[in-house]
This record gives C-alpha cells, sequence and structure tokens, in this order.
C-alpha cells in the first residue's frame, strides 16, 4: 500500500432560508449520527458545482438553486463506505433560497442507504443550544460568523 489517502472529493451547501434558518440533514452511520449540511460526492467528472446542485434536489428537493461562493472547506479522514475511502474533501457553498418544505426526489429507503435519516430546519439559537453532535463540530461557530459577518473573502478551513 502506497499509504497515500484515498480522498473523495464532495460538494455540501449551508442553506439558508430568509429567517437565517439552516437547514440541516442528519445522517445515523453505525458508530454515531450527526447534523450536517445536505451535499454529497461528486460522480465521475462532475464539478462541485454540479454536484451540489444534483445532491440538494435528491436530498432536500431544492431544485435550481442560486450557488453563491463556497465559504468553508473540511478535510475529514475518516474510513467510510466500506473502507473505499479514508476521507473526504468538502467544499461548502452558500445557497440562499424562499422558505421550502424539504421534499427528496430520492425515496426514505434510497436515503437511508445513504444513511440519511431526518432533515429540518433550525436556527443558530438552536444550534447553538443542541447537545446533538454537528459536521462540522463548530457548526453553530462557523454559522454565527456567516451571518454576522457574510461570506468570507476566502472560504474558511472549518474543521472536523
Amino acid at each position: 500500500m502506497s499509504g497515500e489517502l484515498r480522498l473523495r472529493r464532495a460538494a455540501r451547501a449551508v442553506v439558508l432560508d430568509p429567517d437565517d434558518r439552516v437547514l440541516l440533514v442528519r445522517f445515523e452511520f453505525p458508530a454515531r449520527a450527526v447534523w450536517a449540511a445536505p451535499g454529497g460526492g461528486l460522480d465521475g467528472d462532475e464539478t462541485h458545482e454540479q454536484a451540489i446542485v444534483r445532491e440538494l434536489a435528491e436530498e432536500v428537493g431544492l431544485e435550481a438553486p442560486v450557488l453563491g461562493p463556497v465559504v468553508w472547506e473540511r478535510t475529514h479522514v475518516v474510513p467510510f463506505i466500506s473502507g473505499q475511502w479514508d476521507g473526504q474533501v468538502e467544499r461548502f457553498f452558500l445557497v440562499r433560497t424562499p422558505r421550502f418544505e424539504p421534499a427528496p426526489q430520492l425515496t426514505w429507503e434510497e436515503l437511508r442507504r445513504e444513511y440519511v435519516t431526518a432533515m429540518r430546519w433550525w436556527t443558530l439559537a438552536e444550534v447553538r443550544a443542541s447537545a446533538e453532535t454537528f459536521a462540522p463540530r463548530r457548526m453553530g461557530e462557523l454559522l454565527e460568523a456567516l451571518l454576522r459577518d457574510g461570506p468570507p473573502a476566502v472560504p474558511i478551513d472549518a474543521g472536523v
């Protein structure tokens, strides 16, 4: 083995409604559960932009989102997908959208195969007060800075 990490490229979206609520998806893995931004891995030669547009439609039913800048980046090294990958490198796009009720294109059976078990809108106060685990772990702090200061000039390292 070469020792080189096999890192999956992925795109996620910080989806914010007019009331600054953030849409998060619950992933339940065998060892833990986390609330995270919707999104996922790039398929084939997809760009990050193409992947997040596809993922938002599939996961939460958001069609034709207006993509803002990449606000966060994150490299997460943990073996997953049955050992196929050693981790994931993620870009988080800012997506401002009118309020909508999530209505995934995928069935719940298909979503559960991707470890998705729930989705909901969160206020910043709810994220900050919650005992739930978020990915990235600094979700509350990152959201607070984004809402207060707007998109950063260059993407912020979101940490693990």
